[in-house]
């Protein structure tokens, strides 16, 4: 889960506009083709920054969060997206390919470990990439988490968020026939993947609205314009991945699997009114991590561009900057 369109911040500024100074394309063997894009200073400390959605990519406003002069950032688009080739394609699209992915990324950039930052899904897939390669991460800097069990998406997707969005809810839901709404991830899986292209940019843009309308703390119910084969993809990709409940062992795996990641200093960085991803997502999982630091940000809610949240994100990138690389 992800806000997918950047929003004006009022609050502290970034790190100036920077340029990639190196693009891959890398190919995973299986039928896709992954962009990879490579900014800042090559030898600094490095970082991998893993985007939301699942299926939103990456923007060039992730760079800036970092001092370019001290930070080797890496950026690439997941499989599916962005500038990721087939555009739209869940065939091969899992967790586990994409933690994969990052290894392969990882291991040809010639990284013996890296710090990990990521938000919303990127947090989810921060975490599992973790959980699976522990001796590869140094620290984890995480924002709006979410933990794709089945009680976070029914929060969002089942009537929760919707409590206090009723008039924003009832548009996303009232899209579904009566006899198809006790499951709507289901319903509009179904015209997401109905091989009508004109019913699955409508759908998708119905579902990636949704989503995107909740994201800001000052949220009026106006998700801004998103084009509508962007919201085909973003929608296609992350229903597949909450249809099949991100292909995690079980529901709780994240938490069952906190003890292989406690030596590893994390990050939480959360708002206080996050509709998509609630707070107590965030408590209950830094209760598990012996190392971690969560902020709790008042008057935020999910979106990266917080003022809020961007001042505590670029603190602690900041603060990570200054500590010996081991």
């Amino acid at each position: 889960m992800d806000k997918f369109l950047d929003q004006k911040s009022s609050g502290p500024a970034l790190y100036p506009p920077i340029d990639p100074f190196a693009h891959h394309m890398f190919d995973t063997g299986d039928g896709h083709q992954i962009y990879v894009e490579e900014c800042g200073t090559k030898g600094a400390r490095p970082v991998i920054v893993l985007h939301g959605g699942p299926g939103a990519g990456c923007s060039p406003s992730m760079r800036r969060y970092f001092d370019p002069s001290k930070y080797h950032i890496i950026l690439f688009d997941q499989r599916g997206c962005g500038r990721s080739r087939p555009v739209s394609s869940v065939k091969n699209n899992t967790t586990q390919h994409l933690i994969k992915d990052i290894e392969q990324i990882r291991s040809a950039l010639g990284i013996e470990r890296w710090m990990v930052f990521g938000g919303s899904w990127g947090a989810t897939l921060g975490l599992l990439y973790a959980q699976a390669h522990p001796d590869r991460v140094t620290h984890m800097v995480l924002r709006g988490i979410f933990t794709m069990t089945r009680a976070e998406l029914d929060w969002f997707y089942g009537g929760g968020a919707g409590g206090f969005w009723p008039d924003l809810w009832s548009k996303f839901e009232s899209a579904i026939p009566a006899p198809e709404r006790d499951d709507l991830i289901a319903a509009y899986h179904k015209r997401l993947f109905s091989g009508d292209l004109r019913t699955e940019m409508n759908f998708g843009k119905l579902w990636s609205e949704w989503e995107n309308s909740l994201a800001s703390f000052r949220a009026n119910g106006n998700g801004g314009y998103c084009p509508v084969d962007y919201a085909r993809t973003f929608a296609r990709i992350e229903n597949h991945y909450f249809i099949n409940g991100g292909f995690l062992r079980t529901d709780q795996q994240i938490y069952e699997d906190m003890h292989k990641i406690a030596h590893i200093p994390g990050y939480i960085i959360q708002g206080r009114y996050d509709f998509i991803c609630p707070p107590h997502t965030a408590h209950r999982l830094s209760k598990l991590w012996p190392l971690s630091d969560l902020y709790m940000i008042p008057f935020a809610g999910h979106a990266m561009s917080e003022p809020g949240i961007t001042e505590k994100l670029l603190a602690t990138t900041d603060m990570i900057a200054r500590t010996p690389m081991v």
